[in-house]
């Protein structure tokens, strides 16, 4: 018998529904794949608010989910509980948040994923994954990088999602931190 894990996540945007729901998903699996126990990673529940509702979603998501993530710009402002860093446990349900930090640029680091996307722009895109969090202006980066096909932007996201390659994005250091800090709350919820 398998145990099932539900990620949830406030979102700020549609980068996030579309991008991070998918690979969050994908990374759990990949964490939980050495798991002593049958794991089922679910889809990931999205809930999209502005920042003055997200603890209102992060209320909602904590009652079917076993553990969230949102930008750590909320916990910093104090509005969630828990130490000064690392995993938090939101409301009377413990859930253990994760905060993912500025996600944007992760779009970017696979320079594979987006070769193989005819009429995509490479030339402004990084050498190395991990200098992605250089970039100063992740969006106007990813405009001009998606092919011109008359498609809006939001329209490649869940393609970058379900094809960026985890290693390669596993080389950006925020990304890193942040799969270090899940595989933590995994061994803290008993998965690993």
């Amino acid at each position: 018998m398998s145990r099932p894990l539900v990620p949830g996540l406030v979102a700020e945007g549609e980068a996030d529904e579309g991008f991070l729901g998918v690979v969050i998903s994908r990374q759990l699996r990949e964490l939980t794949w050495m798991s002593p126990y049958a794991v089922d990673v679910e889809a990931t529940e999205v809930v999209s608010c502005d920042r003055e509702h997200m603890v209102t979603a992060l209320e909602e998501l904590a009652a079917d989910c076993h553990l969230l993530f949102t930008h750590d710009d909320l916990r910093e402002r104090g509005k969630v509980g828990g130490k000064a860093d690392g995993v938090r446990y939101h409301s009377h349900y413990l859930v253990p948040v994760i905060g993912l930090g500025d996600t944007e640029a992760w779009l970017l680091a696979d320079r594979g994923v987006w070769a193989g996307l005819e009429g995509s722009e490479l030339g402004l895109l990084p050498a190395r994954p991990r200098d992605v969090e250089r970039i100063t202006d992740p969006a106007g980066i990813l405009a001009a990088t998606v092919p011109r096909r008359g498609k809006p932007i939001r329209d490649y996201f869940e393609y970058i999602g379900r094809n960026i390659d985890l290693a390669i994005l596993a080389q950006v250091p925020a990304y890193a931190d942040w799969v270090a800090e899940t595989r933590n709350a995994l061994k803290g919820l008993g998965y690993l």
